[in-house]
Parts: structure tokens; sequence; C-alpha cells
């Protein structure tokens, strides 16, 4: 009954602009037209085997209101406010300081907020097994799915030696974001899986490693205490402004010692990229995807339409196309020219 979640929703989402926007990013949105936006997707997934009162949110000072909008049951002690950007350990760490404060034995289950599952009872079933063996190793633990695709986007995890768990090993290697032909080469290996940004561990665990190996944080964990204690439990922004900006992964996990990979079996996909949503949400009998847009396509293939409330596409002879809108912008763009995008992006802000 240690068990405690906290769900990362503080990214900006700029890989799907222009319908995801620094003023209300992907996180917040109901891409997939069900009705409930990633975020609200990720609570309830979360809710349905941990108890809510040991379910915290992680947000940028920006998103506050978001949250609140979208999670109205949520207590506000356990949305942690992130003064300032600082990337996914500086967050970590202080929701570990926050959780430790509660229970000095508490074993953490991080996840971003904008994973799709397929199978959720597979996806409790994993996420239990793995907190079960990190609070009894005292250990950090990451999840890995094996790959489907030679893809550049995702860090690379190489199993080692099998532990007394079924489908728990040590940690081998960590690759973050390897180039084309390495993704390839790991993709006909076994023992590679993606590292897909879930992480488990003690919270005093974490506290240890981050007070050993980064030292920015030997002075800064002691002052974060103390704010834990407070009334308000929110850091003041001078505390996170002189922590460095970090990646729990690539910057934190090579450092780690004692960690573990469990590979997971439960279906998952990352809505980080258009690419990704293109992949993974079911389209027609050509490979089209609407994404909660009506509209009538001729001749057209794995093409993927976003358009707002109240607008239809009528579109000829697109293949491997995306076409997002959203205010001002339109996009249309070859949806594996990720780099294109991304310079679209970059031009529009400063248009």
């Amino acid at each position: 009954m240690n068990n405690y979640c906290l769900i990362l929703a503080g990214g900006n989402g700029e890989r799907l602009w222009p319908v995801s926007r620094s003023s209300k990013p992907k996180q917040f949105l109901d891409l997939l037209g069900n009705g409930r936006t990633l975020l609200q997707q990720t609570y309830d997934r979360m809710s349905r085997f941990m108890p809510k009162d040991r379910i915290f949110v992680s947000t940028n000072v920006q998103y506050l209101s978001l949250v609140h909008e979208q999670l109205p049951e949520m207590d506000d002690l356990h949305i942690l406010e992130e003064p300032v950007r600082r990337g996914t350990l500086a967050a970590v760490a202080w929701a570990s300081v926050f959780v430790s404060r509660m229970e000095e034995d508490a074993c953490l289950f991080v996840t971003p907020s904008d994973h799709l599952i397929f199978d959720e009872t597979a996806y409790a079933e994993d996420i239990l097994k793995g907190l079960n063996f990190a609070s009894r190793e005292h250990a950090m633990l990451v999840m890995g799915i094996r790959p489907t695709r030679p893809d550049t986007a995702y860090g690379y995890i190489q199993k080692g030696e099998a532990t007394d768990v079924d489908h728990i090993t040590c940690l081998k290697t960590f690759t973050e974001k390897p180039q084309k032909d390495f993704a390839e080469l790991f993709m006909m290996e076994e023992d590679f899986l993606w590292n897909v940004g879930i992480h488990i561990f003690p919270v005093r665990s974490m506290l240890d490693l981050l007070y050993k190996n980064v030292p920015e944080y030997q002075l800064e964990i002691p002052r974060m205490m103390e704010a834990a204690a407070s009334d308000t439990g929110q850091l003041v922004p001078e505390f996170f402004e002189v922590l460095p900006n970090l990646s729990l992964d690539a910057d934190f996990l090579d450092h780690a010692e004692k960690v573990f990979v469990l590979e997971g079996r439960f279906g998952w996909a990352d809505l980080g990229t258009w690419p990704s949503l293109h992949d993974y949400v079911t389209g027609d009998e050509k490979g089209n995807v609407l994404l909660d847009t009506q509209g009538h396509l001729y001749d057209c293939e794995d093409t993927v339409i976003r358009l707002p409330k109240g607008r239809q596409a009528v579109v000829k002879g697109l293949k491997g196309y995306v076409v997002a809108e959203e205010g001002e912008f339109l996009m249309i763009c070859p949806t594996e020219d990720v780099a294109t995008m991304r310079r679209m992006h970059t031009d529009a802000k400063f248009s």
C-alpha cells in the first residue's frame, strides 16, 4: 500500500504543431475525439488500479488552470507546480521529495500523460509487478517495449542478465535517440527495447542517487524538503531556477546503479508525433486517418487530417501527408518529413 503515481504533464507538445500549442499542448487535447483528453485518459487509467489520493500530476505553472479544469476531483496539493521549465529530472525530484514527506518508504511510478495503452488490464499487472520488484530490491526500474520499427525518436535500452521475475532483467546499456543505422541494428536484436519514459523506484533510492550523482541537488534537496513541509507544499521559482535542465532518461539513467528493465506486454503507443498518430490510430482501408474530423477523401492514401470543429476536409490525391489546422495556421506536409515540420514550427513562431 505504499505505491504512488506521478503523471508528467508539463511538456509543450511542439511536435504536434499546429494543433498542439504551447498555450494548450497535446496532453490537454482530445486528439482522438473520444470525449476525454490525453491527461484525463491517463488519470482514468491510473485510478483503476491505484487509489486516487496517491496520484499526483506535475505540470508547468502555465498549465495549472488546465489541470484544475480537466481534473476537478484532484486535490490541490496533488498538483505539483513547476515554476520554470527544468526538464523531467527536476519534476521527478520534486515529486520524490513531496511523496517521501508523506511516506518515507513510498515507491513511485512515473508516467508521461500522452501514452495510448491497448490492454489496460495487462498494463496494470505490469506496473504492479514493477512496483513490487522495485520496492523489494530498492532499485530503479525502467519500462521497455519491443520496437515495431527503427524509430530514431526514442531511446533504446538493452536487456542484460535475467532476474527471478519474468520479463524483468538487469539494464545492460542505454542509447538515447540513435542514428537510423543503429536503430535498424537494434531492431534486429532481441534484447533491445524502446525506452518509453515509464520509471518505477523507491523515492529514497531516487533521492540518494540524485544526492550522489548530481552535485547541484546536494544543496537543493534539503531546501525541497523544507518546502514540502510547508503549508502550500509548492516550490518558489528560485528553487527550480538553480536546478540543471536535465532529462531523467538521457542525463540520469546512464549514471544510476542497480537499474532493471521491465518489458511491457500491454500494447503501447506514444501520441507525440504526426507519424505516431498515423501508425496507431485506425484508419480507412487506404490508411487515411481523420482525427475527430469530417471529410471526403478521393484517391488519398496514408494521410492524416485534423481540422477544427465545424470544418470539413475535401481532399484529392494526397499520399503520405499530414493536413492539420488550428487557429491561424494550416500545415500540409509529408508525414515522414519530421525535420520540415520542426522547421515550419520554428519559422511560424518568429514570423
